[in-house]
Parts: structure tokens; C-alpha cells; sequence
């Protein structure tokens, strides 16, 4: 009877080798990196980034927006924002802002980041800066200062009815506003409308009241934001529309308003057989908000998306070694990572969120199942189900062979989540982060951004 190899799985099971996953001598690549010489080079655990990818998706997304404004002759344009809160780090900023993009804030330390940028060069005062999210006095104090210093594209989304008051009294010239719209939640949330933003019954009455009457203030935008993301469910249609028609109705006792930011992201691709038609979707969106503002007698408004997740996510790589593997029980075989679950990948234990697993090395071995676990004292720190099935299969490890597994696309809020640079579950340190670029010659090249965290660091926060 024939043994299958872990290769025989993957190839039987998917659709595979793919565009960023490839196996040559049964090692895995990533984006035609060899990962087995990073790990070579720099051991586990580690993080990666691979920056080209963020352009890559950049540049698909502003493609994908022109191609179906272009097929239903939609007048009027598109800005794409990336959202500062799925990964703040510099790397991410400045890779991204290669590609003529906006940027969407959430919390008021985003705004000294905005400033190291302009001081850096790497965007100006005429960039869009929409800053959303509930906004305390020190985020309307920022937000203040960036309008007073001519950041003529900073747009205070306002999330309740008292927020426009603080820059009517601070802000000394004209300057745009944008409302957030309280979306209903998916049918099985626990709430039916969503905490933030402003609801639909009270939008005409604050811009009547406050916006209208300003001398200051000129609302140019409405934003549209939905948790799940851009699904191709009656949900999230249903929304849509009825934030199109919002949009209708008050753009015509608003002349200026003319811009919509559909947030909440493109999906990222969480599985061998990620199955989503990006093109179609767009299409969708398009030929929609087009038919329901020609129904309505209105200008189709400008489009600005807020892409975190679909920006990022798909950058990003976590490489662990088997260390051991304990057989528990008759049945329950363990394998344990040099590292934690719940430190590096917190959403996969927070949400239940799936990544893309997959062997590094020794593809040829025959397969087994198995379960994951972390290095933690908690009893959740482990992994043992994929998107697709509620298993998780790996190489045998015979003959002290050294295993190696790597989990992908997991560059969207990991660090923030697990509170990078400071205190994790067990003192487990962070791993090392290496970047991933490429050359001129379209060579790949490495650095390393940071090393593994060292125990100084943690007691220094501790106060030891």
C-alpha cells in the first residue's frame, strides 16, 4: 500500500503550487523566498514581512476600482486610504505610501505619526487624512493642530453630535468634516446597531443645525463602515444601498457633500482555497451606488476606501521550529512550537482566526495528524483546526529530523494585539522581525528590524 507524502496532501487537496507558494526541493517559498535559508540565517521563531507585497495589493485594488469605473462610465474618482490601526509600524507606512495613498486614522497617537511622515517627506499637507473613530480632547487637539497648520485634507470624521463643537471653537479657518453613519450590525451580532458613528434618524438634523449654519465647517463626505468587511452577502448589499440613499437625500439640500468612504476592508486570503472574486465585487459596488444616485437625480459622489487588513495581512509570515512532540494520550499527538499562540497570533486565539499553515521543510515525509501547541501555561495557547477541515495535518518527525512550520498572511494586527515590545502572557518573548525586500535586480534581500525581546526590557517595564 502506498504512503502519501505531505506534498501528496496539499497538491490532492488544493489547487497547488500557487502564486506566492511554491515548493522546490520539498522546501517551502514565500513569494519566491526560500524560507529555508531565512531560517538558516536567522533562526525561529521570527517573524517576516515581505514589503512588495503591499504594493502589489495596493496597486490590484486601484486597478480593480478604474477597471469598473470604466466599464459603467462612473464620473467621478477613487483614493485609496490604508488604515494606520492594522499595523503602524514605519516599514508598513512608508512601503505603502509608495503608491499615492491616503491614510485613515483611529486614535490620537496616530497624529504624531502623520507628523514624522510629513517631516520625513513621505506624504504633504494636501494627503487625505480622515481620522475616524471616538474622538477624546487630545485626538481633537491633534486633529486641530494638523488643520491650523495646513493640512487642507484633514477630515474629522465625526462620530456624535458634540464632536463638531470643538473645532468650531479651535479650528481658525475653513475646513472639511465628514459624518459616520451608525450601520446595523450582522443579523447574529449581539448589538442591532453598531456603538459608533451617528444614526440615520439624527444626520439631516446635524447637518442643519451645526454643519449648515457654520461659517468654518463644509461637510464633504459621508462614511459607510461594516464589521465583516466587502462581502458578497444580502447584508451587506442591503447596507450599501441604504447608505447610498442616505447619500442621495442629503446631498441635495448639501451641494458640497460629494464624497463617500465605503469602509471596512477586501478580505484576505486565509486558506489554500480562498475562493473570492475581487473583480465582481468591485463591479458590483460600482454599477450600485451609479444606479441608485441616477434613480435619485444625484451626481455619482467620489469613492475613498479604507483598506487595513487587505493592505497588510497578506505581507506578513510567523516561522516557528518543532521543539518536541508529546503523544498525550492514545490518540492526541502534540507538537510544541518554540514560541506562543496567544503572544505572536493573537487573533487566533481571540477570534478563532485561521491562517494559512503549511510544513516548511520535508515535504517528502509521509503525514500525520496533529495538534499544535504553545509554549504558555493557558490552556488555549494551541492551534489544531484549518479553515477548510477541523484538523490539522504536518510531516512525521523521524530520525531527529528538524521541523519547521510557517503560518502566512498573519501581518494585520498581530503585534498591536499582542502588545509589542511589552509584557507577554508567560514573559514569552516577541520574536525576532525580519524584513523582506527587493533589490533593483529583483533579488530578495533581508534586514532585521528587531531582534528577539530581551528579558532587560521586560523587567524595566515591570519596574525591576
Amino acid at each position: 500500500m502506498k504512503s502519501y507524502s505531505y506534498a501528496d496532501l496539499i497538491e490532492q487537496t488544493f489547487e497547488f503550487p500557487q502564486d506566492e507558494f511554491k515548493v522546490k526541493n520539498n522546501e517551502l517559498s514565500f513569494n519566491n523566498v526560500p524560507l529555508m535559508d531565512i531560517i538558516k540565517k536567522y533562526g525561529t521563531p521570527i517573524k517576516l514581512s515581505y514589503l512588495p507585497k503591499i504594493s502589489y495589493n495596493i496597486q490590484k485594488a486601484k486597478k480593480l476600482f478604474t477597471n469598473a469605473m470604466k466599464k459603467y462610465k462612473y464620473e467621478a474618482n477613487y483614493t485609496y486610504c490604508y488604515c494606520t490601526k492594522s499595523s503602524h509600524f514605519s516599514f508598513v507606512l512608508e512601503e505603502a505610501l509608495k503608491n499615492d495613498i491616503h491614510i485613515e486614522t483611529s486614535s490620537s497617537f496616530d497624529i504624531p505619526i502623520v507628523k514624522k511622515l510629513y517631516e520625513k517627506g513621505k506624504i504633504n499637507k494636501d494627503t487625505y487624512i480622515l481620522c475616524n473613530g471616538f474622538k477624546r480632547t487630545l485626538y481633537n487637539q491633534y486633529i486641530t493642530e494638523l488643520l491650523n497648520d495646513g493640512f487642507n485634507n484633514c477630515i474629522p470624521i465625526l462620530d456624535n453630535l458634540k464632536e463638531l463643537d470643538y473645532y468650531e471653537k479651535n479650528v481658525k479657518g475653513d475646513y472639511q468634516v465628514g459624518i459616520r453613519i451608525a450601520s446595523d450590525e450582522e443579523p447574529n451580532f449581539e448589538f442591532y446597531t453598531s456603538r459608533l458613528g451617528v444614526r440615520y434618524g439624527d444626520i439631516n438634523e446635524l447637518y442643519r443645525n451645526k454643519i449648515k449654519p457654520s461659517k468654518k465647517a463644509k461637510l464633504k463626505m459621508l462614511h459607510f463602515f461594516i464589521n465583516t468587511g466587502i462581502k458578497d452577502s444580502a447584508y451587506y448589499w442591503s447596507e450599501l444601498s441604504r447608505f447610498i440613499f442616505k447619500y442621495c437625500e442629503l446631498k441635495k439640500e448639501c451641494p458640497e457633500l460629494d464624497s463617500i468612504d465605503i469602509g471596512g476592508g477586501f478580505p484576505i486570503k486565509t486558506s489554500l482555497g480562498f475562493d473570492y472574486d475581487y473583480q465582481h465585487i468591485v463591479e458590483q459596488i460600482i454599477e450600485n451606488i451609479k444606479w441608485i444616485c441616477g434613480k435619485n437625480n444625484v451626481p455619482s459622489p467620489h469613492i475613498y476606501t479604507e483598506f487595513g487588513s487587505y493592505t497588510v495581512g497578506e505581507s506578513g509570515a510567523t516561522i516557528y521550529s518543532i521543539i518536541d512532540q508529546k503523544l498525550q494520550n492514545d490518540k492526541e499527538l502534540w507538537y510544541m512550537i518554540d514560541g506562543s499562540f496567544i503572544t505572536h497570533m493573537p487573533d487566533s486565539w481571540g477570534l478563532n482566526q485561521k491562517f494559512i499553515l503549511m510544513a516548511i521543510n520535508n515535504w517528502n515525509e509521509t503525514y500525520h495528524k496533529v495538534n499544535i501547541g504553545g509554549l504558555t501555561c493557558d490552556s488555549m495557547d494551541y492551534y489544531n483546526s484549518e479553515t477548510h477541515i477541523s484538523e490539522v495535518f504536518l510531516p512525521k518527525i523521524e530520525n531527529g529530523e528538524k521541523q519547521y512550520i510557517g503560518f502566512f498572511h498573519t501581518g494585520a494586527y498581530q503585534e498591536s494585539l499582542g502588545g509589542y515590545g511589552g509584557i507577554q502572557h508567560c514573559l514569552i518573548p516577541a520574536p525576532k522581525h525580519v524584513l523582506v525586500d527587493l533589490d533593483e535586480n529583483g533579488n530578495y534581500t533581508t534586514h532585521l528590524f528587531s531582534d528577539e525581546q530581551s528579558s532587560d526590557s521586560m523587567l524595566k517595564t515591570l519596574g525591576y
